[in-house]
Order: C-alpha cells, then structure tokens, then sequence
C-alpha cells in the first residue's frame, strides 16, 4: 500500500504543473481563433456596406 501511495505521489508531482500549461495554451489559441472568426465578420460586414447590399 505504501508503494501505491508514493507512486501516486509522484505521478501527482509530475503532473501538478502541466494541466495548467496545457489550459493556457487552450486559451491562447482559443483566442486567436477568436480573433480571426472576428476579423472575417468584420470584413463581410464592410465588403457587404461598401458593395450597397440591402438589409
């Protein structure tokens, strides 16, 4: 049982860090993804203003 403890311990130690690393960098690409989705829906929006179309 000891053995099980401690080897929970460690793989607990070697992995405290990494799901916060691995959220960061969801949030960081989710955010440029973010962006660009925007920045398509802002040239539509322009292209369709400057080309007379009717809403």
């Amino acid at each position: 049982m000891k053995k099980l403890l401690l080897v929970k311990e460690i793989y607990a130690e070697a992995f405290k860090d990494w799901t916060y690393r691995m959220l960061k960098k969801y949030f960081k690409v989710f955010s440029w993804f973010w962006l660009a989705l925007f920045a398509i829906t802002l040239y539509a929006f322009v292209y369709r203003l400057s080309t007379g179309f009717v809403f």
